[in-house]
């Protein structure tokens, strides 16, 4: 799985023009599923969202991670992060995880997410989107359970 965390004051994701899903300050993950990926991945990289030291503490120190700091996380699923560029132009996506699998482990990160008692909003699997955010710091991660980066 992979994700592109953002540390936001707020965000929040459109389908056909009404809010699907909307949090104040947080993260935004944007998550991809890999054909490899398996629930063990959903929960691994929940855990580590979760406990990600990158909120500020009183010395202005990121040392908070969005549990201490009772922040919202706002998950939107991205195919996209699977895009290979290194050969032509058009990004292949053969990494990608079918979408009956991608949405199995995408509701699954969620579930994971949740039972942590973190406030949990998100997008529609599979469906066009318009997100919108206030990146906070700004502070942007990419994540990998794969560690391929």
């Amino acid at each position: 799985m992979r994700a592109v965390v953002q540390r936001v004051s707020q965000a929040s994701v459109h389908v056909d023009g009404e809010i699907c899903g909307a949090i104040g300050p947080g993260l935004l993950v944007l998550l991809g599923v890999g054909k490899n990926d398996a629930e063990q991945d959903a929960a691994l990289l929940a855990d580590k969202i979760a406990n990600l030291r990158i909120f500020e503490d009183t010395q202005g120190l990121m040392n908070l991670s969005l549990l201490e700091v009772q922040g919202e996380i706002l998950v939107v699923s991205q195919f996209t992060l699977f895009g290979d560029c290194r050969k032509g132009r058009r990004p292949s996506y053969s990494t990608a995880a079918p979408p009956a699998e991608a949405a199995h482990l995408y509701e699954q990160f969620i579930r994971e997410i949740r039972t942590k008692k973190i406030t949990v909003a998100t997008g529609k699997f599979q469906a066009m989107m318009d997100v919108t955010l206030v990146n906070n710091g700004p502070v942007t991660l990419l994540l990998d359970t794969e560690k391929q980066f």
